[in-house]
């Protein structure tokens, strides 16, 4: 049965009438044309689909629509743009940080929610950060790199 959920979605309030059960993913992508979280297992594991909800990271496909009601959530599309990325993006794109990229909005994200925690952390937290973010294409190394140059100190 639908109901009115109210999201608050990269800054923006949206009222959509929607079934509660639904995954945050669905309604991100379907209804939002938010396409920065992906679809990879649907189980949260890959980490494909991650997003920021009040600045914590969270498996959208796997997440009722209505837990995140009245609560922050952050996109891929939330954090920069092609014209300003954030610094986080910026880095990924000055280290070619990717290869195929469906996994790039969670390692982003991930990268994003730890450096908001910890400015300037190891490579051993970024490791960790970045653990439950699966690549299958093996940019493991430009990955890696990007994180840091983000973790970087000016």
């Amino acid at each position: 049965m639908t109901r009115p959920v109210t999201l608050r979605v990269n800054g923006r309030a949206h009222v959509l009438e929607i079934e509660p059960q639904t995954p945050l993913l669905f309604i991100l992508r379907n209804d939002l044309a938010l396409n920065g979280p992906k679809y990879g297992c649907g189980l949260g594991e890959c980490g494909a689909c991650t997003v920021l909800i009040d600045g914590m990271t969270a498996r959208s496909c796997c997440l009722p629509a209505a837990l995140a009601e009245d609560r922050e959530v952050t996109t891929l599309e939330g954090l920069g743009n092609m014209e300003a990325p954030s610094a986080v993006q910026a880095a990924f794109i000055a280290e070619q940080g990717a290869q195929c990229g469906y996994c790039l909005n969670g390692m982003i994200i991930a990268v994003t929610a730890l450096l908001r925690r910890d400015p300037h952390p190891d490579e051993t937290a970024m490791r960790e950060a970045l653990r439950y973010n699966l690549c299958r294409c093996g940019a493991h190394v430009e990955i890696m790199r990007a994180a840091m140059r983000a973790a970087a100190p000016l």
